[in-house]
């Protein structure tokens, strides 16, 4: 076990071997659900961190006064640029790709620990990182569809429309919480669009919350953001 720990052919390969798999693991639920980041990408994102700490090793071994750090903390800075290109903000204001993003800089931090060889360390986090993005979203999903407040994008037929629906709302005990109006070039220009956060006074479901809105008359859009 002595061998894997220091910087040899076997644990060299060992560390690029174990980087592939952490990573791809990792990457593998994003592709199945078709993210521009998925199982190639977080594979060479592990496989360059892990070459980035078995450098740093390389250069500490033979070369005095090497902070045997330094390499691998501006990896953990500079991934900050590859997660930010997967985060956007689409039209209807809904952020999108946060959960990608911090799979990346998971991956990359797993790729630092493997690269040292803190291998007990990289298993178990990369097993928790897999059960966070794949049995918790089960578990995140429940939470958020019943909870008190829905945020909804909706658009109307008129203004005339839009200011009944929000009375319609106080009236089936919603309060509206906030308002933000927005524009859709595909609408004509007596359409409104807007983004509505609700909330009840108990838990409610939201599947249903959303069937007894979309009956309002003037009503030509609503979907849960």
């Amino acid at each position: 076990m002595e061998m894997l720990h220091e910087l040899n052919i076997v644990s060299i390969s060992f560390r690029v071997f174990l980087s592939l798999i952490f990573g791809g693991i990792i990457g593998l639920e994003r592709s199945r659900k078709s993210r521009p980041a998925g199982f190639r990408t977080y594979m060479i994102v592990s496989l360059s961190s892990t070459l980035v700490m078995m450098t740093n090793q390389y250069m500490f071994i033979h070369y005095e006064g090497t902070d045997i750090a330094r390499l691998g903390a501006q990896v953990i800075s500079g991934i900050g640029f590859l997660g930010a290109g997967a985060i956007i903000v689409t039209s209807r204001s809904q952020v999108k790709g946060l959960t990608t993003a911090a799979g990346l800089w998971a991956s990359a931090c797993l790729g630092l620990a493997i690269g040292i060889g803190f291998y007990d360390g990289a298993l178990i986090v990369a097993i928790s990182v897999f059960l966070v993005i794949t049995v918790f979203k089960k578990l995140d999903n429940y939470l958020t569809s019943t909870n008190k407040a829905i945020t909804v994008y909706t658009s109307f037929s008129s203004v005339e429309s839009f200011d009944k629906f929000i009375l319609y709302c106080y009236k089936s005990k919603y309060k509206v919480r906030d308002i933000e109006i927005t524009k859709n070039p595909h609408l004509n220009e007596a359409a409104v669009v807007a983004i509505l956060q609700l909330e009840a006074d108990k838990r409610l479901n939201h599947v249903e919350t959303l069937q007894h809105l979309s009956s309002f008359d003037g009503l030509i859009h609503i979907e849960e953001l």
